[in-house]
């Protein structure tokens, strides 16, 4: 503790004393020559009633600001890069770099999360290869920033782990001209972990190019990214009193704590190659209209291989007693290829549409078919999906309406996928936001169908499960003094999920895990999420309060959720050593009501649900100091410190728990050349 706290003094101090800004200089656009200044301070000197400024004003051609270096996202969205520090840049300083309010983490860095909070208005159009659980760390298409800088800029994270390892996120984003940008970035992390056999570790390499051409018609953006997320799995406790006892100290070292197997791994591995082009074919010459009228083609293209790996050194009795073969090596694997060629129209009066026609192409499969007495189990899920869809934004005023629909012409995955979102803003300070979902799609692909060296492990229901079924309508109203308020109603058929079937005997014999199979609900499940979020100041104190209600309606209890989960921050902010610093320390509380728990199988990568046994009801205090100098933002976090004193019956899963108290250190910087 005093080590981290002489480190954190001792890089304030010399960040204090060396660092220089390397944000370029910023330089007034009209600015006056030095002789012109010293006239202007010499009239005001002899109280001369006026001055002159020359007619012609020369600008500087080289003026920089932070605003001009751009981050655009796959939707289009453009942000400016942000080095300010705020409460919302601490609930995103973690592993998955994303506000983990509705997840729980596992006791390393690097392990899956178990969800707290769900939402079902955002689906993919196609299943994905499952696995989920392992999927947080995994970069999908819309998680590829693209950049617009005028300098080259680089940011680097850094976080300490748990036990002799480091997170370390660097991006390098530049130009080769005012139209060609590229970034390059790898996120890399290793950790040991407090208990055994319980160490993470990945590499997620990107990089992205976006160009324009001098006309300004003919838009291209791709990126390529490869990754790789591995994690050794123990099962978790073998035995919970160890973990529980407060009578002795001789398991507060989590090493000597036993757990199920010491010899399993999982992993994910996968590649990408994305492009996106636009042209436009003819743009009406409008200077007065923000929104010319204009005509453009585009095509969109993206090929991905994805495996998904468990291996085992032998034969445990917690996936099955008889398996085909030991030791266990079983590879999940899926190819994708997707082509979408669109035509997009936009003109301020009608607003902007666009069409589109995609073919999917996928290829899911094992190594060998499977042959057994109750029937033969395919190698392989292979086909193409063609679809048709469509687009449709205007902005009336204060009113902006946006709508999508994509349907499925052939193929037996997708079915059809419609949004619809309306946002009418008030006022500057209330904006009233509703919107409507329903999507149709078949489970992922390990629901459909998964082969295994655990003869319990071998399925193929390609056949006899149905389409999912989603409907969704939301509401939202955000107001800068009363906070931010967002409803959403689902209704789901055909919910698709994993259970256990053992029975008691085999649960007490630690075989629960050997009898997860999947299942889907035939009636329909009603989902209703209130979340409600809210800020207070007073003078340099801030209460920061995040709400989430619940509420699930089903026959069969198979949807496990919290009824509540909030999560309180109050924290102290300001200026210090003269201004060269700002200061943010405060505390953080989140809390959530006990319910059924889903249980994690590291066979499947998946989330699997129970109904014997309750977890949560307890609090997760964390005690944060923060500080920013120039663009460098530090960050010093006391993680759960109410295990100190509390008793041990904190767990993110069943037989997982969650980790113990631990002070973490680290530091996001931006810089620029």
């Amino acid at each position: 503790m005093r080590f981290l706290v002489f480190a954190l003094l001792l890089l304030v101090s010399s960040t204090l004393s060396a660092q220089q800004d390397s944000l370029p200089p910023v330089k007034e656009v009209d600015s006056i020559s030095k002789v012109e200044t010293e006239e202007i301070r010499d009239s005001i000197k002899t109280k001369k009633p006026s001055f002159r400024i020359p007619e012609k004003v020369e600008k500087e051609k080289d003026s920089v600001f932070i605003t001009d270096y751009k981050i655009i996202s796959y939707y289009r969205d453009t942000t400016s890069v942000d080095t300010t520090l705020t409460i919302k840049k601490e609930y995103k300083y973690n592993y998955i770099r994303e506000d983990d309010f509705e997840l729980m983490p596992f006791s390393n860095i690097g392990q899956p999360y178990n969800v707290l909070g769900r939402t079902f208005s955002k689906n993919t159009q196609y299943p994905q290869i499952g696995a989920v659980a392992k999927h947080y760390n995994y970069f999908e298409i819309e998680d590829i920033n693209y950049y617009n800088v005028p300098t080259p800029m680089t940011e680097l994270m850094f976080k300490t782990t748990l036990e002799q390892g480091q997170l370390l996120d660097a991006l390098l984003a530049f130009n080769f001209n005012r139209r060609f940008n590229v970034s390059v970035a790898f996120k890399g992390f290793r950790s040991l972990g407090k208990y055994r056999f319980n160490q993470s570790q990945s590499g997620n390499f990107r990089t992205s190019f976006n160009y324009s051409n001098k006309k300004g018609n003919y838009s291209l953006r791709g990126h390529i990214a490869a990754q790789d997320i591995e994690a050794e799995e123990n099962g978790g406790l073998l035995n919970r009193d160890q973990f529980e006892d407060t009578t002795t100290d001789d398991f507060t070292d989590r090493a000597r704590v036993d757990v199920r197997y010491t010899d399993a791994n999982n992993r994910i591995l996968g590649k990408r190659y994305y492009l996106d082009q636009e042209l436009k074919l003819f743009r009406a010459k409008d200077s007065t209209t923000t929104q010319p009228t204009a005509l453009a083609i585009g095509h969109e293209f993206n090929y991905e291989t994805k495996f998904y790996d468990f291996t085992q050194t032998s034969q445990n009795s917690a996936f099955g007693d008889d398996p085909f073969v030991a030791p266990i090596e079983d590879r999940a694997r899926l190819k994708t290829m997707f082509n979408q060629g669109s035509i997009r129209f936009s003109n301020k009066t009608l607003g902007e549409v666009k069409g589109w026609a995609s073919l999917y192409n996928y290829n899911y499969f094992f190594n060998s078919i499977l042959i057994t007495d109750s029937g033969t189990i395919q190698n392989q899920f292979k086909g193409e999906e063609i679809a048709v869809g469509g687009s449709y934004t205007k902005n009336f005023g204060r009113l902006l309406l946006k709508g999508n629909v994509n349907y499925n012409v052939s193929g037996e995955l997708g079915g059809s996928n419609f949004n619809a979102l309306a946002e009418y803003r008030i006022n500057d300070n209330y904006t009233i936001t509703g919107g409507v979902h329903a999507s149709s799609r078949m489970p992922n692909f390990n629901y459909l169908l998964y082969q295994s060296d655990y003869q319990n492990y071998n399925w193929q229901n390609t056949d006899s499960f149905d389409k999912q079924e989603t409907q969704s309508i939301r509401f939202g109203f955000n107001s800068r003094k009363w906070g931010h308020l967002q409803a959403e109603y689902s209704a789901l058929d055909n919910y698709t999920y994993f259970e256990s079937i053992a029975t008691e005997e085999q649960i007490d014999n630690a075989q629960e895990t050997a009898f997860v199979k999947p299942f889907q609900q035939s009636e329909t499940i009603n989902h209703l999420r209130v979340k409600y979020s809210n800020q207070l100041e007073w003078r340099r104190w801030t209460l920061t309060n995040t709400v989430l209600y619940q509420e699930v309606a089903q026959d069969n209890q198979v949807l496990n959720l919290p009824q509540l989960i909030t999560r309180n921050s109050l924290y102290f902010s300001k200026d210090v050593f003269k201004k060269a610093m700002f200061l943010q320390t405060g505390v953080t509380f989140k809390y959530f009501t006990s319910y059924n728990m889903n249980a994690y199988n590291p066979l499947l990568g998946e989330f699997y649900i129970q109904n014997r046994e309750e977890f949560g009801a307890y609090p997760l205090l964390d005690v944060f100091i923060n500080a920013k100098v120039r663009q460098t933002r530090i960050y010093l976090k006391a993680e759960h410190l109410n295990s100190i004193f509390s008793e041990p019956n904190y767990y993110s899963a069943p037989n997982y728990p969650y980790r113990d108290f631990v002070i973490r250190f680290g530091l996001v910087w931006n810089f620029f050349s």
